[in-house]
């Protein structure tokens, strides 16, 4: 490989001295020797004036990002009043955006909120941090494109009616971290509603909280009944479980991430949250499939014309299901669906046995009573799966997410985010308040980079490790002949607050200890996985009732199993059920 050129001219105005030379040597574990240190002096003064021309140039927006022509002209935006009208604290900004020329109107009527780490032309954006982390102008910056579902859910026909309070750099599976303070569950105030996708899910449960009777309410705002969020460890299916809805995680690279803030493209998921199974179906079709931009998508991923029409292709299988009592031929072939247990995800750290068991009873009861078969299997390598995941990730996810590091591969970053790097005090204090899990992220890469404590061949092992457990995972459906699998989706039902006054780090991080173990290792393999409402359980306080999810996984880009087996669940009997709290 060359240097598109060497340039004398450099030599005198280049700050790249040879004493500057000599350190960088020294940094990568060698010296030059004297008569070859004019030729590397000059080498690398070119690559300089090479990079900085190319980063003076205007930047380049791919026009396929370009904002979606909305009615009304000019984007404004709203901040809710945490006292009036948002006392959930789950929205960000409200907003009505519709497009002017919607290609179809297969989400007519349906009004949705995405998560703000979604990019909307015109919105300011604050991935659940503080302002100067992310800008370099003290303000929250505003993004200049539409990201690729914020188009194609336009395009659809729906109207995007906010952005959604995420957690600080969406790195937490509670809902206490953002810079604006916690999210509250619904069902319970002062308890999480789950994270990173803390108020999507918040704002979908809300409406099934009022309907219910839950006081404490009136305040709380608009609420939805789709809300689109993000998934790098669970952060869409454990806010679904905590908040009783229906939260899927797509097969990796079926949904494109282009124009969102992500954690690392191999983990990064975005997903509907919704309050039936239905919705997430008919939201799927929409935003599915080939943006010709995001990295993560492969020749798996079906091209637009191509996606399936899963709402549709729901729909037709629940009307064909014999009304007599028959057991459903699901396959075509005469054989009903086909459902396996996890044995180890029921005894993951922290998996209370209210959880364990209103699970496997529930799984059991309604498949069987649609004549589903239903089998434990053991599947080993799950009680290995989220240290597979962080062995996997933690190398290099601080310098991606929360520095702006491009991916390895070609992609499209947000171009108006202006991420504060290296890290420094300020942003140690404030995130080891808010969101100790940042700071150990960024102490956990420069560790794990460091060759005196881990080699380098570690990652490249992680990453096969991966593989192995994907495959762990796909031989358990042929093994069996398996549709589908079966895990609790959080080991227990949402937990309260930490005291963020006086609560420690320490506090904070073992909040979240082991709640995304039956989560995350479906984000490092790909496979699909839905949390489904699965009944109620007690708080810690012994008194309120809080909903609990159960998860269902499929086969890689088979979603559409994943939500016919949800719709087999509801209609044998399971769902979230009444609220106890009026009891």
């Amino acid at each position: 490989m060359s240097l598109a050129f060497l340039s004398e001219n450099s030599e005198n105005n280049s700050p790249i001295t040879l004493n500057v030379l000599r350190n960088l040597a020294n940094k990568c574990g060698f010296q030059l020797s004297s008569d070859e240190e004019p030729a590397f002096l000059l080498a690398v003064q070119s690559a300089l004036a090479i990079a900085r021309e190319v980063d003076d140039l205007q930047d380049y927006i791919d026009p396929r990002l370009n904002p979606t022509p909305t009615e009304g002209g000019l984007r404004s935006y709203r901040k809710p009043d945490v006292d009036r009208n948002n006392s959930l604290n789950a929205w960000c900004h409200q907003f009505e955006l519709k497009a002017v020329n919607p290609d179809s109107r297969l989400l007519e009527g349906h009004r949705i909120a995405l998560k703000d780490t979604i990019a909307i032309a015109g919105i300011p954006q604050t991935l659940g941090t503080f302002p100067q982390f992310i800008s370099t102008t003290g303000n929250y910056p505003q993004s200049n494109i539409d990201a690729s579902v914020v188009s194609r859910l336009l395009l659809s026909g729906a109207t995007i009616i906010g952005t959604t309070t995420c957690e600080n750099f969406s790195l937490s599976p509670m809902s206490y971290s953002a810079a604006s303070g916690p999210v509250h569950n619904p069902w319970g105030r002062n308890f999480n509603s789950g994270g990173s996708s803390s108020g999507a899910a918040a704002l979908v449960a809300l409406g099934l909280a009022r309907e219910a009777g839950v006081p404490g309410l009136q305040n709380a705002g608009l609420d939805v009944k789709i809300a689109i969020g993000g998934d790098q460890a669970g952060s869409i299916r454990v806010p679904a479980a905590y908040c009783g809805i229906y939260g899927l995680k797509p097969t990796h690279g079926l949904v494109p991430y282009t124009g969102i803030a992500g954690l690392l493209p191999m983990i990064d998921h975005v997903g509907p949250l919704a309050r039936t199974v239905e919705d997430i179906a008919l939201c799927l079709s929409a935003i599915a499939g080939y943006d010709g931009l995001d990295v993560r998508m492969g020749p798996e991923s079906p091209l637009r014309q191509d996606v399936r029409q899963y709402h549709e292709e729901l729909a037709y299988f629940v009307d064909s299901m014999p009304k007599d009592g028959k057991v459903i031929d699901f396959s075509g072939s005469g054989r009903p669906l086909r459902v396996a247990l996890i044995v180890e995800s029921f005894i993951v750290q922290g998996t209370t046995d209210t959880v364990a068991r209103k699970v496997r009873d529930a799984a059991v009861k309604q498949f069987t009573a649609l004549g589903c078969h239903v089998s434990d299997i053991s599947i080993p390598l799950h009680s290995k799966g989220a240290l597979i995941w962080t062995a996997a990730t933690r190398n290099q996810m601080a310098s991606h997410a929360f520095g702006g590091r491009a991916g390895d591969f070609l992609g499209h970053g947000l171009p108006h985010i202006g991420h504060r790097w290296p890290p420094d005090q300020e942003m140690c204090d404030l995130l080891t308040k808010h969101n100790p899990a940042v700071i150990n992220t960024i102490l956990g890469e420069k560790l794990l980079t460091d060759p005196k404590y881990l080699p380098i061949s570690a990652q490249n092992k992680a990453h096969r490790h991966v593989l192995q457990l994907r495959e762990a995972y796909d031989t358990a459906f042929t093994s069996g002949d398996f549709d589908v699998l079966i895990t609790p989706t959080a080991p227990t039902v949402a937990p309260p607050h930490p005291d963020m006054v006086r609560g420690s780090a320490l506090e904070k991080l073992k909040l979240a200890a082991g709640s995304t173990n039956n989560t995350s290792p479906f984000n490092v393999t790909g496979h699909p996985a839905l949390s489904v409402p699965c009944g109620w359980g007690t708080a810690s306080d012994g008194v309120t009732k809080l909903p609990i999810g159960m998860q269902i996984i499929g086969k890689r880009f088979d979603d559409l199993t994943v939500l016919k087996a949800a719709k087999m669940f509801e209609l044998g009997g399971g769902g979230l059920g009444p609220w106890p709290g009026k009891e």
